[in-house]
């Protein structure tokens, strides 16, 4: 399985991006997809994930900001940003899970992680 982030960049705060995530494998449908983010000198955090069927979970502090999406026929994962914030400045990475884990906010149940995008907010 092979997960390519994309889509980060620089934005002014209040702005809007959106990141991408392809991932790969006969199953990749199947798979709980997530993304986290990992600021410089902070810990990684979760972000948002979605289950195959489409429930979504998101951390409390993108609620409402965030909306996580998913293309199955084209085993593509969507992370639409809005109202930007400078905290919300950092590395995003998605991660996929394979096993449909119900502790999905753990970074460490998920099995592939991709590359990595940088998202930066002026303020």
């Amino acid at each position: 399985v092979q997960l390519q982030a994309s889509g980060g960049g620089l934005v002014q705060a209040g702005g809007s991006l959106r990141l991408s995530c392809a991932a790969s494998g006969p199953t990749a449908s199947s798979y709980l997809m997530a993304w986290f983010r990992q600021a410089p000198g902070k810990e990684r955090e979760f972000v948002t994930a979605i289950r195959s069927g489409g429930r979504t979970y998101y951390a409390d502090f993108v609620k409402g900001r965030f909306t996580i999406s998913r293309d199955n026929a084209l085993n593509m994962v969507y992370l639409q940003m809005n109202s930007l914030k400078p905290e919300d400045a950092a590395v995003y990475y998605c991660a996929a899970d394979l096993h449909g884990t119900s502790v999905y906010w753990l970074g460490n149940q998920y099995d592939f992680w991709g590359q990595g995008t940088q998202v930066t907010v002026s303020s």
